[in-house]
Protein backbone atom coordinates (compact mmCIF):
# COMPACT_ATOMS: atom_id res chain seq x y z
CA UNK A 1 0.00 0.00 0.00
CA UNK A 2 1.30 3.42 -0.97
CA UNK A 3 0.76 5.66 2.04
CA UNK A 4 1.22 8.82 -0.02
CA UNK A 5 3.86 10.42 2.22
CA UNK A 6 7.05 9.91 0.22
CA UNK A 7 9.13 13.07 0.44
CA UNK A 8 7.33 14.39 3.52
CA UNK A 9 9.39 15.50 6.53
CA UNK A 10 8.90 14.02 10.00
CA UNK A 11 10.24 15.08 13.37
CA UNK A 12 10.19 12.12 15.74
CA UNK A 13 10.83 12.93 19.37
CA UNK A 14 12.75 10.55 21.66
CA UNK A 15 13.65 8.29 18.76
CA UNK A 16 17.10 7.01 19.72
CA UNK A 17 15.62 3.70 20.92
CA UNK A 18 12.42 1.80 21.60
CA UNK A 19 9.11 2.83 20.13
CA UNK A 20 10.36 6.22 18.99
CA UNK A 21 13.05 4.54 16.95
CA UNK A 22 10.51 2.05 15.57
CA UNK A 23 8.17 4.85 14.45
CA UNK A 24 11.03 6.76 12.81
CA UNK A 25 12.12 3.64 10.94
CA UNK A 26 8.61 2.84 9.72
CA UNK A 27 8.24 6.37 8.36
CA UNK A 28 11.62 6.12 6.63
CA UNK A 29 10.52 2.92 4.91
CA UNK A 30 7.69 4.96 3.38
CA UNK A 31 10.11 7.49 1.92
CA UNK A 32 9.70 10.11 4.64
CA UNK A 33 12.72 12.26 5.51
CA UNK A 34 13.16 11.82 9.24
CA UNK A 35 14.73 13.88 12.01
CA UNK A 36 15.53 11.64 14.98
CA UNK A 37 16.12 13.07 18.43
CA UNK A 38 17.44 11.96 21.80
CA UNK A 39 20.15 12.37 24.41
CA UNK A 40 22.19 9.25 23.67
CA UNK A 41 24.83 9.67 20.93
CA UNK A 42 25.07 5.88 20.61
CA UNK A 43 21.31 5.50 20.32
CA UNK A 44 21.04 8.28 17.75
CA UNK A 45 23.80 6.71 15.71
CA UNK A 46 21.95 3.39 15.77
CA UNK A 47 18.78 5.09 14.55
CA UNK A 48 20.73 6.76 11.75
CA UNK A 49 22.24 3.42 10.70
CA UNK A 50 18.86 1.67 10.68
CA UNK A 51 17.22 4.41 8.62
CA UNK A 52 20.09 4.65 6.15
CA UNK A 53 20.00 0.86 5.76
CA UNK A 54 16.48 1.14 4.31
CA UNK A 55 17.53 3.98 2.02
CA UNK A 56 16.14 6.76 4.16
CA UNK A 57 17.30 10.34 4.58
CA UNK A 58 17.90 11.19 8.23
CA UNK A 59 19.05 14.02 10.46
CA UNK A 60 20.13 13.28 14.05
CA UNK A 61 19.65 15.89 16.77
CA UNK A 62 20.83 15.81 20.35
CA UNK A 63 17.68 17.04 22.08
CA UNK A 64 16.92 17.20 25.79
CA UNK A 65 13.18 17.64 26.24
CA UNK A 66 13.71 19.25 29.63
CA UNK A 67 15.29 22.28 27.94
CA UNK A 68 12.56 24.38 26.32
CA UNK A 69 15.08 26.99 25.16
CA UNK A 70 16.37 24.75 22.34
CA UNK A 71 13.02 24.13 20.66
CA UNK A 72 13.09 26.97 18.15
CA UNK A 73 16.71 26.48 17.08
CA UNK A 74 16.41 22.71 16.66
CA UNK A 75 13.12 22.89 14.74
CA UNK A 76 14.73 25.54 12.53
CA UNK A 77 17.63 23.18 11.88
CA UNK A 78 15.23 20.47 10.70
CA UNK A 79 13.47 22.96 8.44
CA UNK A 80 16.76 24.15 6.95
CA UNK A 81 18.24 20.69 6.32
CA UNK A 82 15.19 18.55 5.52
CA UNK A 83 12.37 20.98 4.84
CA UNK A 84 9.16 22.10 6.56
CA UNK A 85 7.86 19.59 9.08
CA UNK A 86 4.77 17.76 7.84
CA UNK A 87 4.62 14.99 10.45
CA UNK A 88 5.27 15.43 14.16
CA UNK A 89 5.59 12.37 16.38
CA UNK A 90 5.32 13.46 20.00
CA UNK A 91 7.04 10.89 22.19
CA UNK A 92 8.91 10.94 25.49
CA UNK A 93 10.59 8.56 27.84
CA UNK A 94 8.71 7.36 30.88
CA UNK A 95 9.04 8.56 34.48
CA UNK A 96 10.20 6.27 37.28
CA UNK A 97 7.61 3.84 38.69
CA UNK A 98 5.81 5.42 41.66
CA UNK A 99 2.55 5.14 43.59
CA UNK A 100 0.16 8.08 43.41
CA UNK A 101 0.46 9.20 47.01
CA UNK A 102 3.38 10.89 48.67
CA UNK A 103 5.41 12.01 45.67
CA UNK A 104 7.55 15.13 45.86
CA UNK A 105 5.77 18.02 44.08
CA UNK A 106 9.09 18.79 42.40
CA UNK A 107 8.99 15.37 40.71
CA UNK A 108 5.46 16.01 39.47
CA UNK A 109 6.50 19.41 38.11
CA UNK A 110 9.62 18.11 36.37
CA UNK A 111 7.70 15.22 34.84
CA UNK A 112 4.98 17.58 33.60
CA UNK A 113 7.55 19.86 32.00
CA UNK A 114 9.40 16.97 30.34
CA UNK A 115 6.44 14.84 29.25
CA UNK A 116 3.61 17.30 28.58
CA UNK A 117 4.65 20.93 28.34
CA UNK A 118 7.63 20.16 26.10
CA UNK A 119 5.44 18.37 23.56
CA UNK A 120 2.84 21.13 23.57
CA UNK A 121 5.56 23.72 22.96
CA UNK A 122 7.09 21.72 20.09
CA UNK A 123 3.66 21.28 18.52
CA UNK A 124 2.98 25.01 18.79
CA UNK A 125 6.27 25.66 16.98
CA UNK A 126 5.51 23.45 13.96
CA UNK A 127 1.74 23.97 13.74
CA UNK A 128 1.75 27.35 11.96
CA UNK A 129 3.62 25.85 9.01
CA UNK A 130 1.18 22.96 8.80
CA UNK A 131 -1.70 25.40 8.80
CA UNK A 132 -0.11 27.46 6.07
CA UNK A 133 0.36 24.36 3.87
CA UNK A 134 -3.08 22.96 4.82
CA UNK A 135 -1.58 19.56 5.61
CA UNK A 136 -0.14 18.03 8.75
CA UNK A 137 -0.05 15.01 11.00
CA UNK A 138 0.42 15.24 14.76
CA UNK A 139 0.69 11.87 16.49
CA UNK A 140 1.32 11.56 20.20
CA UNK A 141 2.52 8.27 21.64
CA UNK A 142 1.42 7.85 25.24
CA UNK A 143 0.52 4.62 27.07
CA UNK A 144 -2.50 2.44 27.69
CA UNK A 145 -2.23 3.58 31.32
CA UNK A 146 -3.84 6.84 30.23
CA UNK A 147 -7.23 5.12 29.99
CA UNK A 148 -6.63 2.07 32.21
CA UNK A 149 -4.23 3.15 34.97
CA UNK A 150 -1.30 0.80 35.50
CA UNK A 151 -0.34 -0.03 39.06
CA UNK A 152 2.73 1.80 40.34
CA UNK A 153 2.94 4.09 37.29
CA UNK A 154 0.97 6.98 38.78
CA UNK A 155 2.94 9.83 37.23
CA UNK A 156 2.85 8.27 33.78
CA UNK A 157 -0.87 7.47 34.03
CA UNK A 158 -1.70 11.01 35.08
CA UNK A 159 0.40 12.96 32.60
CA UNK A 160 -0.34 10.76 29.60
CA UNK A 161 -4.04 11.28 30.29
CA UNK A 162 -3.46 15.04 30.15
CA UNK A 163 -2.09 14.61 26.63
CA UNK A 164 -5.30 12.86 25.58
CA UNK A 165 -7.40 15.86 26.55
CA UNK A 166 -5.01 18.26 24.85
CA UNK A 167 -4.89 16.19 21.65
CA UNK A 168 -8.65 15.87 21.39
CA UNK A 169 -9.10 19.60 21.89
CA UNK A 170 -6.42 20.46 19.33
CA UNK A 171 -7.87 18.03 16.80
CA UNK A 172 -11.16 19.88 16.75
CA UNK A 173 -9.38 23.21 16.30
CA UNK A 174 -7.36 22.20 13.22
CA UNK A 175 -9.46 19.52 11.52
CA UNK A 176 -10.76 21.85 8.81
CA UNK A 177 -7.20 22.82 7.86
CA UNK A 178 -6.06 19.40 6.64
CA UNK A 179 -4.32 18.55 9.92
CA UNK A 180 -5.06 15.41 11.90
CA UNK A 181 -4.22 14.90 15.55
CA UNK A 182 -4.15 11.38 16.96
CA UNK A 183 -2.92 9.49 19.99
CA UNK A 184 -1.48 6.00 19.85
CA UNK A 185 -1.03 4.08 23.08
CA UNK A 186 1.23 1.07 23.48
CA UNK A 187 0.34 -1.76 25.74
CA UNK A 188 2.87 -4.56 26.12
CA UNK A 189 5.33 -4.06 23.28
CA UNK A 190 8.73 -5.75 23.57
CA UNK A 191 11.05 -2.84 24.36
CA UNK A 192 13.81 -2.22 26.88
CA UNK A 193 11.38 -0.05 28.83
CA UNK A 194 8.89 -2.92 29.16
CA UNK A 195 11.63 -5.27 30.30
CA UNK A 196 12.67 -2.77 32.97
CA UNK A 197 9.08 -2.50 34.18
CA UNK A 198 8.64 -6.28 34.24
CA UNK A 199 11.90 -6.70 36.15
CA UNK A 200 10.81 -4.04 38.65
CA UNK A 201 7.49 -5.79 39.11
CA UNK A 202 9.23 -9.12 39.67
CA UNK A 203 11.41 -7.58 42.35
CA UNK A 204 8.47 -5.86 43.98
CA UNK A 205 6.38 -9.06 44.06
CA UNK A 206 9.21 -11.41 45.00
CA UNK A 207 8.98 -13.50 41.87
CA UNK A 208 11.03 -14.03 38.72
CA UNK A 209 11.05 -11.97 35.55
CA UNK A 210 9.99 -15.07 33.61
CA UNK A 211 6.92 -15.55 35.81
CA UNK A 212 5.90 -11.93 35.32
CA UNK A 213 6.11 -12.37 31.55
CA UNK A 214 4.08 -15.59 31.67
CA UNK A 215 1.39 -13.89 33.73
CA UNK A 216 1.24 -11.01 31.26
CA UNK A 217 1.01 -13.29 28.24
CA UNK A 218 -1.96 -15.10 29.76
CA UNK A 219 -3.86 -11.80 29.58
CA UNK A 220 -3.06 -11.22 25.89
CA UNK A 221 -5.28 -13.11 23.43
CA UNK A 222 -2.43 -13.42 20.91
CA UNK A 223 -0.18 -14.87 23.58
CA UNK A 224 2.78 -12.65 22.78
CA UNK A 225 4.16 -9.17 23.24
CA UNK A 226 3.91 -6.76 20.36
CA UNK A 227 6.80 -6.13 18.02
CA UNK A 228 8.03 -2.51 17.91
CA UNK A 229 7.80 -2.56 14.12
CA UNK A 230 4.08 -3.29 14.33
CA UNK A 231 3.65 -0.24 16.51
CA UNK A 232 5.80 1.86 14.20
CA UNK A 233 3.77 0.77 11.19
CA UNK A 234 0.54 1.78 12.93
CA UNK A 235 1.98 5.25 13.50
CA UNK A 236 3.09 5.45 9.87
CA UNK A 237 -0.44 4.67 8.74
CA UNK A 238 -1.86 7.42 10.94
CA UNK A 239 0.67 9.78 9.34
CA UNK A 240 -0.41 8.78 5.85
CA UNK A 241 -2.61 10.42 3.26
CA UNK A 242 -4.82 7.33 3.54
CA UNK A 243 -5.64 8.30 7.16
CA UNK A 244 -6.80 11.80 6.30
CA UNK A 245 -10.24 11.18 7.85
CA UNK A 246 -8.90 9.84 11.14
CA UNK A 247 -8.65 12.54 13.74
CA UNK A 248 -9.52 13.78 17.18
CA UNK A 249 -12.74 12.10 18.18
CA UNK A 250 -12.53 9.13 20.47
CA UNK A 251 -15.02 6.65 21.79
CA UNK A 252 -14.69 5.16 25.21
CA UNK A 253 -14.34 1.40 24.93
CA UNK A 254 -14.27 -1.45 27.38
CA UNK A 255 -10.76 -2.67 28.08
CA UNK A 256 -11.76 -6.32 28.35
CA UNK A 257 -10.26 -8.34 25.55
CA UNK A 258 -13.66 -9.55 24.32
CA UNK A 259 -14.66 -5.97 23.63
CA UNK A 260 -11.84 -5.80 21.09
CA UNK A 261 -11.75 -9.37 19.81
CA UNK A 262 -15.38 -10.42 19.57
CA UNK A 263 -16.72 -13.59 21.11
CA UNK A 264 -13.86 -15.97 20.34
CA UNK A 265 -11.11 -13.63 21.50
CA UNK A 266 -8.82 -14.61 18.64
CA UNK A 267 -9.07 -12.17 15.74
CA UNK A 268 -6.73 -9.29 15.00
CA UNK A 269 -9.57 -7.52 13.18
CA UNK A 270 -12.66 -7.13 15.29
CA UNK A 271 -15.57 -4.86 16.10
CA UNK A 272 -15.11 -3.50 19.60
CA UNK A 273 -18.25 -2.40 21.40
CA UNK A 274 -18.33 1.32 22.04
CA UNK A 275 -20.95 3.20 23.95
CA UNK A 276 -23.57 3.93 21.31
CA UNK A 277 -21.42 2.78 18.38
CA UNK A 278 -19.90 -0.25 16.75
CA UNK A 279 -16.78 0.65 14.83
CA UNK A 280 -14.39 -1.48 12.73
CA UNK A 281 -11.08 -1.29 14.52
CA UNK A 282 -7.71 -2.88 13.87
CA UNK A 283 -6.33 -4.05 17.18
CA UNK A 284 -3.48 -6.43 17.74
CA UNK A 285 -3.65 -6.89 21.51
CA UNK A 286 -0.70 -4.66 22.27
CA UNK A 287 -1.73 -1.11 21.42
CA UNK A 288 -4.79 1.05 21.09
CA UNK A 289 -5.42 3.71 18.49
CA UNK A 290 -7.48 5.94 20.74
CA UNK A 291 -8.58 8.66 18.37
CA UNK A 292 -10.87 7.38 15.67
CA UNK A 293 -12.64 8.53 12.58
CA UNK A 294 -15.26 11.20 13.00
CA UNK A 295 -18.07 9.82 10.91
CA UNK A 296 -19.71 12.48 8.77
CA UNK A 297 -22.50 14.14 10.66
Amino acid sequence: MDLGIKGKVALVMASSRGLGQAMALSLAREGVKVAVTGRSPEGLQKSVELIEAVGGEVLALNWDLSDASVIDSLVSKVEQELGPIDILINNTGGPPPTPAAGQDPALWQKSFNDMVLSLIAITDRVLPGMRQRQWGRIITSTTSGAIAPIKNLAISNTLRAALLGWSKTLAAEVAAEGITVNVIMPGRVATDRLRQLDEARAKREGTSYEEVVKASLRQIPMGRYGDPREYGDAAAFLASQNASFITGNHYKASLHSQAFFGQDGRGALAKPHFIGYEFPFVYADFFYIYTLVEVGK
